[in-house]
């Protein structure tokens, strides 16, 4: 029987992985993924989000600008913000956030913390949780939750690569902590003593779909068909490294695959939160089990404000 796992944070509208939305959430459903809380980034892929919460049960729609895009908003995206998530009782907002990386360098910071802040009013006013980009702010992160907070419908810190101390004043604060394939990026230990200052009700698991890919054999993920930096002999053979079922890929057998990893660019495919899972129990030294129900429930528990399509469950 499989597990029953909540994608908290993924892209299923990105245009590299938007053709092949309807076979991406097939599988990931097969494999026991209930729910994909998907993200928009900026106004121009907001109405796609929208229309995919209206074409799949499985879709939460989140709206917000994220840091990248402070630069493209319009004059009137905050009005345009504010009424999309009035009129859309099922969503929440995000993906908004702060980031001082080598991409988040290029956007001016005053004007990121400005539209952050907000986002993040917004989010508590209506009620909503929030899903939280950070990139080497986390200390601006936490000055600005305190001056807001707290977030009693919570605040999702998503594919979380903070440290272990500044765990216990975010959690405080109403922070939930979500992690994807980039936490096998960080070094062992430092990743053990991290998650095991999170409070078990905090954890939540993601995609990150198509980015985040877990750093693994490409024999043991679910690959995107089309991905163009796949070897050209699993482009013929579909490029699906899972079967239709949903099966685990690691049960199947291609010696050229199992014995090559992924391709620096090589797409993540919303199925493989299930070697998120493996990693976290592993790093907990908890089963599988354990960790899929206990992020399953906080993550239903988060998700149930009014007007969610998992409200009523």
């Amino acid at each position: 029987m499989a597990l029953n796992l909540f994608d908290a944070h993924c892209h299923l509208q990105d245009p590299r992985i938007l053709s092949n939305a309807s076979k991406l959430i097939s599988t990931a459903l097969s494999s026991g993924v209930t729910h994909f809380v998907v993200n928009g980034v900026s106004e121009k892929d907001w109405h796609l989000v929208k229309e995919m919460s209206v074409d799949y049960s499985s879709v939460l729609p989140c709206f917000g600008v994220h840091p990248w895009y402070v630069e493209e908003r319009s004059p009137a995206w905050f009005n345009t913000l504010k009424e999309l998530l009035e009129t859309t009782p099922s969503a929440s907002v995000g993906e908004i956030g702060l980031d001082k990386g080598s991409r988040g360098k290029q956007i001016d910071f005053t004007s990121q913390v400005e539209v952050f802040q907000q986002q993040l009013q917004l989010a508590k006013e209506l009620k909503k949780p929030a899903s939280v980009h950070c990139v080497r702010a986390f200390g601006d992160l936490l000055q600005i939750m305190k001056d807001l907070g707290p977030f009693p419908e919570g605040v999702i810190l998503h594919s979380y690569l903070g440290s272990a101390e500044m765990v216990p004043e975010f959690a405080n604060l109403g922070a939930y902590f979500s992690f994807s394939g980039y936490l096998k990026h960080m070094k062992q230990q430092k990743a053990k003593i991290m998650l095991k200052a999170i409070p078990s009700e905090r954890i939540l698991l993601e995609s990150d779909a198509p980015d985040a890919l877990p750093n693994s054999e490409l024999g043991s993920l679910f690959l995107v068909d089309g991905d163009l930096s796949l070897p050209q002999e699993l482009h013929t053979q579909g490029g699906n490294s899972a079967s239709d079922d949903g099966s685990a890929p690691g049960d199947q057998t291609h010696g050229a695959r199992d014995a090559s990893k992924s391709p620096k660019d090589m797409l993540n495919h919303p199925a493989n939160i299930h070697m998120v899972l493996d990693h976290v129990a592993s790093s907990l030294e908890l089963t599988k089990e354990e960790v899929a129900e206990l992020s399953y429930r906080n993550a239903v528990r988060l998700f149930s404000y009014e007007g969610s399509k998992i409200s009523s469950k």
